[in-house]
C-alpha cells in the first residue's frame, strides 16, 4: 500500500531567512494565504493556529513538532471539522534548502502526510497547497501575492 501524502517542491528567488519569515509571520501569511494569519511562538509543543476575520474564525490548528530556523518547520494540521469525519490531525513539514544549481534561490519542499486512509483531507490539501505556495512564491519574488477571486 502506498503512503498517503502530498509533496510539493518549488524554487523561490529569495533567502532562507526571508522564506522562514514568510512561513512564520502573520503579516506575511495574511498576504499570500488570503487573510489567514499564522499564530505561534514556534517552540516545539506549542500550538499553531491559522485564523481569519481578524482572529474571529479558526481555519487550521495544530501543534509545533519541529522548528529549526531557517531550515525546517513541522506541525500537526487539523481543520475544525476533523473529528466529525473520524480523522486525526495530519502533519505538514516545510524543508527550506539552498538551491544547488541556482544562485540566490531556495528550494522549498512541502510534505503533508499522516492522513487517515480514505481521508477527504488529503484531496483538500492537494488542491489547496499549490495555490497557497504559488501565492507565497509570487509574493516573495514580486512583492505581490496572487489575486484571490
Amino acid at each position: 500500500m502506498s503512503e498517503l501524502r502530498f509533496v510539493y517542491v518549488t524554487y523561490i528567488r529569495t533567502t532562507r531567512e526571508r522564506l522562514w519569515d514568510a512561513l512564520t509571520s502573520p503579516e506575511f501569511s495574511r498576504q499570500y494565504w488570503w487573510g489567514r494569519e499564522v499564530e505561534s511562538d514556534f517552540v516545539v509543543g506549542s500550538p499553531i493556529r491559522y485564523t481569519y476575520d481578524d482572529g474571529a474564525e479558526l481555519d487550521i490548528a495544530g501543534t509545533i513538532l519541529a522548528a529549526d530556523p531557517p531550515e525546517r518547520l513541522s506541525y500537526t494540521f487539523a481543520d475544525p471539522g476533523y473529528r466529525e469525519r473520524d480523522e486525526r490531525p495530519s502533519r505538514v513539514t516545510f524543508l527550506v534548502e539552498e538551491a544547488k544549481d541556482f544562485d540566490g534561490v531556495v528550494k522549498l519542499t512541502v510534505t503533508h502526510d499522516d492522513f487517515v486512509p480514505g481521508s477527504p483531507s488529503l484531496e483538500g490539501v492537494s488542491q489547496g497547497w499549490p495555490d497557497i505556495l504559488a501565492s507565497l512564491k509570487t509574493l516573495l519574488e514580486t512583492g505581490l501575492p496572487l489575486p484571490y477571486a
